[in-house]
């Protein structure tokens, strides 16, 4: 029986694109299995109350065997960005920065806590999962 990864993505609600690529990038990936356990738009947490919000998103932080971080710029500007990336560093959570293609500005808040840092590539991205994920440890 093959592995799932369950896969916490950091991004950017502004660069939703990232998100929904990335997505399609290891869901179509053959002999490849992901959940992901992020929170998008499309799945309300229910409340515009922070404290609640983080409990929400630490629980799905610390269910994931990795945490990808779309490394792009805007990634340094996000305090919430920053709060999921200190989350998973904090509790091990193994950490891998995904470099948005065309990007050569790279954000700090995440490539100062990763594992490793990949191009946008699939095969790069499943080989880091795969080499990091606390499955593969």
């Amino acid at each position: 029986m093959s592995r799932v990864y369950k896969v916490y993505v950091c991004h950017s609600w502004s660069h939703l694109d990232d998100l929904e690529n990335l997505r399609r990038l290891l869901k179509e990936r053959g002999y490849f299995n992901v959940v992901f356990k992020e929170h998008s738009p499309y799945e309300a947490i229910n409340s515009s109350n922070a404290t609640y919000i983080k409990q929400r998103l630490k629980q799905s932080i610390l269910e994931s065997d990795i945490v990808l971080g779309l490394a792009g710029i805007y990634s340094s500007h996000s305090d919430w960005i920053d709060w999921e990336i200190q989350t998973a560093y904090e509790n091990q959570i193994p950490i891998i920065g995904v470099v948005p293609r065309g990007q050569s500005r790279i954000s700090q808040t995440i490539l100062k806590r990763s594992k490793d840092n990949v191009n946008w590539s699939t095969e790069s991205i499943v080989e880091a999962v795969r080499k990091y994920s606390k499955l593969g440890q």
